[in-house]
């Protein structure tokens, strides 16, 4: 076995210039038997108005090659004009056996991957889940890229679909976004569960979509002593702040800005739920919902709204309500509140559906098993 070339893989990942989540799966990776594994992120990346400089390389297990970018925010579709005008040159040197693209099939980076790719096997990790046509020239990227593509990893079936509809017709491996469980941990003590009060919380964005409208709604029409603790930011603050105190619920109704991942994480475990609302739009349908496997993975259930893909995340670890239906909301709290056994046996079934379907072993293992899959379908159309 010591003959045998590892499986040279280069990732392309614009989520892995944050150390703090979107490079966490690639220890698990590169820790993989015969793997050697070089990782391509962007110095400086524009987020939902952040600017995200990328932390400093540490790992000794694979490479980690920072490289600059052009357009990193511009045109209507935001973030996937960019390009990296070092990458041809880059991997003309590490010679890969396999390219994965965590990028949607539309981006300039997936056309460079795609005519830089040499040998080299293509994989693709996609979320998108709404069919709908793209402006010029991305429609015209999306079938080229989808056309000579090996292998999809695929966050949804809706996104599966998406790709089906856009002309891919190869295999599909499922893949989940994977929780860091040392910081994302139950700990010493249970969820905050007290009386008949219920404490629910939300973390994330403050924008319209995410429901908490309906929360706000269904507290109101509760008989439960139900609070809401509510950790984010966003344009959306100072409407919520207003429709709670116009439903007398100013006291029950609390907000916080963002933490870093262990004040996400404490502030969890002071919840006997999470909530993700999201409403379906033509622009909006939840494309996986991290935060809920960051509740789950602290034994912390979830109550998900049937947007995209919240009911398949959540599974057994939570609860399922229609969108925009705040009464089903209220008659939920209601049955929970002062429930215990019920919540705890929730926390149960949410820190387990992590366990199996969502650390980062197991999403190391989607990504190897796609790449794997890829290299030897390369070999066989060139033996």
């Amino acid at each position: 076995m010591s003959d045998i070339r590892p499986l040279r893989i280069v990732s392309i990942a614009h989520p892995a210039v944050s150390s703090e989540a979107g490079r966490l799966r690639y220890p698990f990776l590169a820790a993989k038997r015969d793997v050697e594994l070089h990782l391509v992120l962007p110095a400086i990346w524009k987020e939902f108005g952040r600017t995200i400089v990328a932390a400093p390389p540490d790992e000794t297990e694979f490479s980690v090659h920072v490289l600059p970018i052009l357009l990193p925010q511009a045109g209507p579709m935001n973030w996937y004009l960019h390009f990296y005008p070092a990458l041809r040159r880059l991997l003309r040197r590490i010679d890969p056996d396999v390219i994965h693209l965590w990028e949607e099939p539309w981006s300039i980076v997936a056309l460079q991957a795609e005519l830089f790719r040499g040998r080299a096997g293509l994989v693709l990790e996609v979320d998108q889940n709404i069919l709908k046509r793209l402006p010029p020239p991305f429609e015209a990227i999306r079938k080229y890229v989808l056309g000579r593509t090996d292998h999809v990893l695929s966050r949804s079936p809706d996104a599966t679909m998406v790709v089906r509809a856009r002309g891919y017709a190869g295999p599909v491996t499922p893949i989940g976004y994977g929780v860091d469980i040392e910081t994302f941990t139950s700990g010493s003590s249970p969820a905050a569960f007290c009386s008949n009060a219920l404490r629910i919380g939300y973390v994330g964005r403050l924008i319209e979509e995410k429901g908490l409208d309906e929360a706000l709604d269904a507290m109101a029409l509760s008989g439960a002593p139900v609070s809401l603790a509510i950790m984010g930011e966003g344009p959306y603050e100072a409407k919520l702040r207003e429709r709670a105190a116009a439903l007398g619920l100013g006291e029950r109704v609390t907000f916080r800005g963002w933490g870093q991942p262990a004040d996400v994480a404490d502030f969890i475990r002071r919840c006997d739920a999470l909530v993700l609302l999201t409403r379906t739009t033509n622009a909006v349908r939840e494309q996986f919902g991290r935060v809920i496997i960051e509740a789950q993975a602290c034994g912390v259930p979830v109550i998900g709204s049937s947007c995209g893909a919240i009911p398949d995340v959540v599974g057994d670890g939570g609860w399922i309500v229609p969108e925009r239906d705040a009464k089903a909301l209220r008659e939920l709290l209601d049955k929970i509140a002062g429930n215990a056994a019920l919540i705890r046996a929730k926390g149960l079934a949410a820190r387990e559906n992590v366990r199996a379907r969502f650390t980062y072993e197991a999403v190391a293992t989607a990504l190897l098993t796609a790449c794997k899959a890829a290299a030897d379908a390369k070999l066989s159309l060139s033996a």
